[in-house]
């Protein structure tokens, strides 16, 4: 029965931190984006021009690497930046791959933070230490699977994967583009205390420009 009640108890204050923390999620920024096209299984989105605070993240786990860099995002947003300014939370948290460039041939990390529209021009320089960088993006085609649950080591090759093969099998076969020097990221919307419904997404970027529905300029000669 003690167990029980422990059990029920945490439920409780998980369920009112995680109802506290989607009340902040809505209040929150995110890129903003067009949908171009969409499919059963994915979609691809035109994002606009953005600015994101980045930390590089030296780790052979997916899970450590992002728990590590967001830590000294959060810092940045919680003042720890020249300015002392403190910045609102955005949304999603961003984990871009780049695989064989860690140690022993293992994936490199960098945790990304989008900046709010206030301070995309000219972001507080964070503190040395911190070992962050800016990252201004240009607009940009992105395809996008969703999944649900928690991110995992486990999972995110498996839901990168079958990303690829629903590409593969469509008009953007092909078509991805190397520009960003990642070979995918993982975006992650929901609080850490949020057990069910999490929403979760793997992002690749497509050739291709909004004006030409993201087709690269040989499907878009078709």
């Amino acid at each position: 029965m003690g167990r029980a009640r422990i059990l029920i108890l945490f439920l409780t204050i998980s369920t009112v931190i995680t109802e506290r923390a989607e009340c902040k999620k809505k209040e929150s920024e995110s890129p903003q984006y067009t949908v171009v096209h969409s499919e059963s299984d994915f979609e691809v989105r035109f994002y606009r021009e953005s600015a994101w605070m980045t930390a590089p993240a030296d780790d052979i786990s997916f899970e450590k690497a992002t728990k590590k860099g967001f830590h000294r995002l959060f810092q940045y947003t919680e003042g720890a930046n020249l300015n002392f300014s403190r910045l609102p939370i955005t949304y999603p948290i961003l984990t871009s791959i780049v695989p064989d460039a860690g140690p022993l041939h293992s994936s490199a990390y960098f945790v990304k933070l989008y900046l709010p529209t206030e301070f995309e021009a000219d972001p507080p320089l964070p503190l040395p230490e911190l070992n962050l960088q800016p990252d201004w993006w240009r607009s940009r085609c992105i395809a996008v699977r969703e999944f649900s649950g928690f991110a995992r080591d486990s999972n995110i090759v498996k839901e990168a994967e079958k990303l690829a093969l629903s590409l593969s099998r469509s008009e953007w076969a092909n078509s991805t583009s190397a520009e960003s020097g990642y070979a995918y990221s993982i975006a992650q919307y929901s609080s850490h205390f949020k057990i069910f419904s999490r929403v979760n997404e793997v992002w690749v970027d497509v050739g291709g420009s909004e004006s030409n529905g993201c087709r690269s300029s040989l499907l878009a000669a078709y």
